[in-house]
């Protein structure tokens, strides 16, 4: 069974053929529900795990997402559960984000150690905003429990969405959100640029932003989160591709092989998570995203401090 155990030539891994899709498949089913690709959870295991420290591995999970996403997406608009007008917010903002932060990635962090760093330094930050968010909600669910979904008869669908210069709103579940456009642009731009440097397309971080700081429900964003993460990785892929050129002597572009591996399991998980997620409590779905946020804040911000 050797031919089973394989070296990508790119980034130099040497694993099971199997692990790859297997590993994204689980990361894509259980992050896909909250609006995530997994890809903020395949670079530490591509890092730490495969050891794939070149600054490729950026642009090869960027790679997965381009693969994955699809089928997810394809989900959340078969059931209409996809709010348009944030939707193109999120790709026009993260998008020269993402663009810039590639390039950020090259110049300025091109050592694992600060690059974990400054990620764990993100995702601390993130993760502490989410903890008091949910401490906050129970508080109040605590004294004036919101209405049951039930009362709505459990429809998920995504209605009367609406765009203008001044706000983006929709109707969800019996109620209507509004979020300010330039504070939604504006925040997405800002995650892109984060989101390019940690290769992750800049759409997987605003999903936890979209809950936490403008109190979206997450059954409702997840899609226009994953749709912004697969257009700006579509970018992404292509300016590592191109800045290779330029960096002969770096590996900069994508390793195919691997990329395309992962991003196969991450297919089949992306559909299933986008399929079963309306069967789980947003709470639920909350807590997977603290947890995952800031257990990998933790890792990199110790291991950083043990290298010093």
């Amino acid at each position: 069974m050797d031919w089973l155990h394989v070296t990508f030539p790119v980034s130099g891994v040497t694993t099971w053929v199997f692990i790859p899709p297997l590993v994204a498949f689980v990361l894509s089913f259980f992050a896909s529900m909250g609006g995530v690709s997994g890809g903020f959870l395949l670079l530490p295991f591509q890092m730490s795990v495969l050891g794939y420290t070149a600054p490729s591995v950026s642009a090869t999970n960027q790679l997965f997402n381009v693969v994955a996403i699809p089928s997810g997406v394809w989900r959340y608009v078969k059931e209409q559960r996809m709010v348009w007008p944030l939707t193109w917010a999120v790709i026009i903002g993260t998008l020269p984000g993402v663009l810039v932060g590639g390039w950020v990635r090259l110049e300025y962090l091109p050592d694992p150690r600060d690059f974990k760093f400054f990620i764990g330094l993100v995702l601390l930050y993130l993760g502490v905003k989410l903890l008091a968010d949910f401490a906050k909600r129970r508080k109040v669910a605590a004294i004036a429990a919101p209405p049951a979904p039930a009362e709505y008869g459990m429809d998920y669908r995504v209605s009367d969405a609406r765009f203008s210069w001044d706000a983006i709103g929709f109707t969800f579940m019996g109620q209507a959100f509004n979020v300010p456009f330039l504070g939604v642009f504006l925040l997405c731009a800002s995650v892109g640029i984060i989101g390019g440097i940690y290769g992750i397309g800049g759409g997987a971080i605003i999903a936890p932003f979209f809950v936490a700081f403008f109190r979206l429900p997450v059954h409702a964003i997840a899609g226009a989160a994953l749709m912004g993460t697969l257009v700006t990785s579509v970018a992404g892929v292509a300016i590592f591709q191109l800045l290779a050129l330029y960096y002969p002597g770096v590996s900069v572009a994508p390793d195919w092989q691997l990329g395309l591996l992962f991003g196969l399991g991450g297919m089949a998980g992306m559909y299933l998570g986008a399929r079963c997620q309306k069967y789980i409590p947003a709470t639920a779905l909350k807590l997977l995203l603290l947890v995952c946020v800031l257990a990998l804040a933790g890792k990199y911000i110790v291991e950083f401090m043990h290298t010093v």
